[in-house]
């Protein structure tokens, strides 16, 4: 039994939503999915799928995409991400789960589960420079990461009383640190919990990065679906 990670399915039964605009890679995008899943994840293995699982607007619409992952091997963990307008309350969609038989897929919101000798933790996270706001966004940048910290605290505090010994990681949709962006909120929280492995998608069309990077000794690995070029990733972090 092993735990796997890959972000940003951005999965479109429902939708036309074509994703090539990303790149060649993109192309055949969901064929390369559930191929490659099936091929290295199995009945008894754990995926966490941090954020944009479905193009769905609405949870009625992303219903088939929720489908096709709860028919992939596995159990399924999955986080919300920026374009996931379909995601509900948790009761809403428990009870949308049931109605529709799906049983595989649990969600990461304020909660934390417990994967072998891993115990999973995160939230979404955060990605847009306060200095952006002005010009580009009429959201609030305080409001929005005291928000996301909450969470992630609410997550780890949880982790931290089901873990007895296992590894906290904590997985987010968008980077807490990307080249010239740090969310210096979100990295100061992963440090007063001791964490030292945390995985992000969002970011698309970057195939010559590192993998990982190490950030004031926490090390930092990208998951986005077409950077593991749509192969889940087996989660083997650094000892801690």
């Amino acid at each position: 039994m092993s735990l796997f990670v890959m972000a940003d399915l951005h999965l479109s039964t429902t939708t036309d939503k074509p994703m090539d605009i990303f790149g060649s890679r993109w192309q055949s995008y969901m064929t390369k999915i559930e191929e490659r899943w099936r091929a290295v994840v199995s009945d008894e293995d754990t995926v966490v799928v941090p954020g944009d699982i479905s193009w769905g607007l609405s949870l009625e619409e992303a219903l088939g995409d929720l489908k096709f992952l709860d028919s992939l091997p596995g159990r399924k963990i999955i986080g919300k991400g920026n374009h996931d307008f379909w995601w509900s309350t948790v009761t809403k969609m428990h009870k949308a789960f049931a109605e529709n038989e799906i049983h595989t897929i649990d969600f990461l919101f304020n909660n934390a589960y417990n994967a072998e000798e891993y115990t999973i933790c995160g939230t979404r996270g955060w990605y847009v420079e306060e200095k952006l706001q002005a010009s580009k966004f009429d959201t609030d940048y305080d409001k929005i990461v005291a928000r996301e910290v909450s969470r992630l605290k609410t997550s780890l505090e949880e982790g931290k009383r089901i873990a007895e010994g296992r590894q906290l990681l904590v997985f987010f949709h968008f980077p807490p640190v990307f080249r010239g962006f740090i969310c210096r909120e979100i990295v100061d929280t992963l440090h007063t919990y001791g964490i030292k492995n945390c995985y992000f998608g969002h970011i698309h069309g970057l195939y010559s990065i590192p993998r990982s990077i190490e950030f004031e000794g926490i090390t930092m690995t990208m998951i986005s679906a077409d950077f593991l070029d749509f192969i889940p990733m087996i989660v083997m972090p650094q000892d801690y």
